[in-house]
């Protein structure tokens, strides 16, 4: 397979032959005027890392990882007319002409032959990767009983409970195919396995006309009993994309978990992936990158991936686990294999290999989350992390949800209940199957009132089941240039640089260093931000409810309150009087409320910073911040001496400038005496 040098051979039986792609049907299409070679049922994304391209482009001077997570937007054809579509869920078409979105303006001459072939470059230090659907209008507004966001096992049994009281459901599903992330977990001993359940349940669904399923559909927002999402349509030989309203009463939240990415320098290189991403790209279109991997996890479902990987061929180095002296049938499988393990020990630093396309991986034992006495960097094609697993409640917290901070299980997890809205599987913060399928048919219950069954979890002894370790962070050491992030997503965002400085702690003129504050940055935030920074000290334990609440809402997942004549009780209701707990004392001791607008038609982000003019980035020069939202405009708190109204000021959204203008004070000043007494994270 000369074209595809990371898909994987089928010259012997193994489980990642691909069950999406058919290849005796082989296809061709260009992107950016390169070809690309693939097969018939693959994705834009999956065809583009099977060629062998698996890097969108640099950021700060270092490469950045191609992904399901990040990356860029296409257009199918050229001009105003061209379609925007997410190359993640969009269909390879045989002979299609795709260009990334905007990447003729930001194309980069990376200096080595071997990185400009494996790279979109895309220059990702003057715009961030955008998503242009999120600000297109509504195409149709559809109406139903129940909308369940989420195609796995929970979403799926909820969709049939819904089903069964006579209600017309709705099923979204962002990926080509329902089942979610079910068969990397596998089964406990004497279930059936997560195939099976799949089965059953799709062909139960197929059977029930109630239930009308759409693939290929990423939810944006969900507000008071509405969801808006962007759809990609295939017809034959043409893909589309459109965005629509649905309206409900009811509505199930079925978002499962994102995986958490250990935060060590080079942890975003291409290369170093997530082991359910390369799973599943692995399983369903036999995508992988190289021949070698080394695998670093804190969560014992991860050793069944270099299992798999020996039955095709690939050879695992090392399995490195935080967690001392783990216990684990999937471990002990393993030991079977005879693949060598390391309890005790994490991932500290990746960096390119020499030569070749691979990495240079220094693992190291670890202490308490930190890392200790480095072993010799063992090269490697691939390396796979698993830093355990959040629950995915971006919409639950954009539909008012609450969270709070779980110092057991490390993560944030929801609280409290909305009236419309339920919470099924993994979002809900369940962790076996059992559970997720019980709670599909608890939140349709609850919804509608009926009598409700406590959800179990089948759990197993911790003697024999070690429970999950917390995320790995290793700070970064003075001898590397290599730099770490705290999440796989959109937002780049990194820890705070340790490094002391170079003048003694003694001299008068020793430039203190700033206190790195989470809330300060000047960009929304993902949930796994958010539990990323509460490990690191960014924000404190008892304000990451309302950090992820305030601050994982991006410009573009909100309603568009302006464009929305059909859906007038969409707009978000006004705030509470209070404003967010991270932004007390931040813009001075009397800030002002004032109406903002943006100087074109859209929604402004809550959370996003304010400054005075485009020049400025850096988020300590803010002058204020979006707090809610009032009809067509937002509600910002201002710190600006002597503002005025019709002034015009800037607010950065994902790295991205928009002009804004002040429209009116809202007349009660706010001191901080009016804030909540929750402390701040800076």
């Amino acid at each position: 397979m000369k074209g595809q040098p990371n898909r994987l051979d089928i010259d012997k039986q193994h489980a990642f032959h691909g069950t999406e792609v058919d290849r005796r049907k082989s296809l061709k299409f260009r992107l950016d005027g390169r070809t690309i070679s693939g097969f018939a049922g693959d994705t834009v994304l999956s065809a583009i890392l099977a060629s062998g391209v698996d890097m969108v482009g640099e950021f700060g001077g270092q490469p950045i990882a191609l992904s399901g997570r990040f990356s860029p937007a296409i257009t199918l054809g050229q001009g105003k007319a061209a379609q925007t579509l997410p190359m993640q869920r969009t269909p390879a078409l045989d002979g299609a002409e795709f260009h990334t979105f905007g990447g003729r303006l930001r194309r980069l001459r990376l200096p080595a032959l071997g990185n400009r072939r494996r790279s979109l470059q895309q220059n990702l230090d003057h715009a961030a990767i955008a998503s242009p659907w999120h600000d297109q209008p509504p195409h149709a507004l559809i109406t139903t009983d129940v909308i369940v966001v989420g195609g796995g096992v929970a979403g799926m049994t909820a969709a049939l409970a819904a089903a069964r009281t006579g209600a017309s459901v709705m099923l979204l599903e962002a990926s080509p195919l329902l089942g979610g992330s079910a068969g990397y977990f596998g089964s406990q001993e004497g279930d059936e396995t997560p195939d099976q359940t799949i089965s059953q349940l799709t062909a139960a669904i197929i059977a029930t006309d109630a239930i009308t399923v759409v693939l290929r559909s990423q939810v944006l927002a969900v507000h008071s009993g509405r969801v808006r999402a962007h759809r990609v349509l295939v017809d034959g030989a043409t893909v589309t994309g459109e965005v629509v309203d649905l309206a409900a009463p009811r509505i199930v939240l079925a978002t499962g978990a994102i995986e958490r990415l250990p935060v060590f320098p080079g942890n975003r290189l291409p290369r170093v992936m997530t082991t359910l991403e390369a799973y599943l790209l692995a399983e369903r279109y036999g995508v992988w990158l190289g021949r070698s991997a080394i695998l670093a996890t804190v969560h014992s479902a991860a050793y069944r991936l270099p299992m798999l990987l020996t039955d095709a061929g690939v050879a695992t180095h090392k399995i490195a686990d935080a967690r001392t002296d783990p216990q684990s049938r999937f471990i002990e499988f393993s030991r079977a294999y005879g693949i060598m393990q390391a309890g005790g020990t994490i991932p500290a630093l990746a960096a390119p290999a020499a030569k070749g396309f691979g990495l240079a991986v220094t693992l190291q034992l670890s202490f308490d989350g930190y890392a200790a006495h480095a072993e010799a960097p063992v090269p490697t094609d691939l390396l796979l992390v698993c830093g355990g697993w959040q629950p995915d409640l971006t919409l639950w917290h954009m539909a008012g949800g609450r969270s709070r901070w779980n110092a057991e299980r490390h993560r944030i997890e929801p609280i409290g209940v909305l009236p419309q809205i339920a919470l099924a599987g993994s979002a809900a913060g369940h962790f076996s199957k059992h559970a997720c399928l019980l709670s599909g048919q608890d939140a349709v219950d609850r919804l509608f009132g009926a009598p409700r069954t406590p959800v179990v979890e089948l759990t197993i002894d911790p003697a024999y089941e070690t429970l999950d370790a917390p995320t790995p962070k290793v700070p970064r050491s003075e001898t590397t240039e290599q730099v770490s992030y705290l999440d796989a997503g959109l937002n780049l965002i990194q820890p705070p640089d340790p490094r002391p400085s170079t003048k003694r702690s003694w001299w008068p003129f020793r430039r203190s260093e700033p206190t790195w504050s989470l809330a300060d940055q000047p960009r929304s935030l993902g949930i796994v931000d958010v539990a990323a920074g509460v490990q690191l000290g960014g924000i404190p334990v008892e304000s990451a409810g309302i950090v992820a609440q305030e601050r994982t809402v991006a410009s573009g997942d909100l309603i568009d309150a302006a464009r929305l004549a059909l859906l007038p009780d969409l707009r978000p209701a006004p705030p509470a009087s209070r404003v967010p707990a991270y932004l007390v004392g931040r813009f001075g001791s009397e800030p002002r409320v004032w109406i903002v607008a943006a100087a074109e038609p859209r929604i402004l982000p809550v959370g996003a910073l304010i400054f005075v003019n485009s020049d400025q980035t850096d988020s300590r020069h803010a002058i204020g911040a979006v707090v809610g939202h009032e009809g067509d405009g937002a509600i910002a708190l201002i710190g600006k001496a002597s503002p005025q109204a019709g002034e015009g000021l800037t607010l950065r959204d994902q790295g991205r400038s928009v002009a804004i203008r002040l429209i009116e004070p809202v007349t009660t000043p706010l001191s901080g005496a009016a804030f909540s007494s929750v402390p701040s994270p800076a």
